[in-house]
């Protein structure tokens, strides 16, 4: 069990292990940015964790990549890293950050995330790859808007 749920910024060296981790998840990596500059992790010694992401289309955010080891959930991890991308969000002045989720309803419902329609969602985040043809239609779309 990890000691704390420090996040930290992620870097271009922590690829290999947020590939496993998300590939073991069965969430996409082909369309990972070139810089991790937008993703936060936790690691358990030198194991990594738990991973996040955030892509930025101002005015608005797509989180991406929530995942934490089957071994590790329930812990205030996927918490931890939630409110480390809310807390980047608020800094860069979003007005709300987007997601899709097929397995993770409930649990961004009690984070403040609501279901809205696909057809209510900025151009923007609806081009990027996550939207357009990573994640199947079926997916639910979630939206939170950000306090200022």
């Amino acid at each position: 069990m990890p000691t704390t749920t420090a996040v930290v910024a992620a870097t271009n060296n922590d690829r290999p292990s947020i590939e496993a981790l998300l590939t073991a998840e069965k969430l996409p990596i082909e369309d990972l940015p070139a810089h991790l500059n937008k993703f936060w992790i936790v690691r358990d010694q030198d194991r990594i964790i738990g991973v996040i992401g955030l892509e930025l289309y101002p005015p608005y955010g797509l989180l991406r990549s929530l995942a934490v080891t089957p071994d590790h959930r329930g812990l205030g991890i996927g918490d931890a890293l939630v409110r480390a991308v809310e807390e980047q969000a608020t800094k860069l002045d979003l007005g709300g950050i987007y997601l899709l989720t097929e397995t993770a309803k409930s649990y961004f419902e009690k984070r403040g995330y609501t279901i809205v329609e696909r057809g209510d969602v900025p151009n923007a985040i609806r081009q990027s790859s996550e939207f357009s043809h990573m994640c199947p239609a079926s997916a639910a779309v979630m939206k939170k808007a950000i306090d200022k």
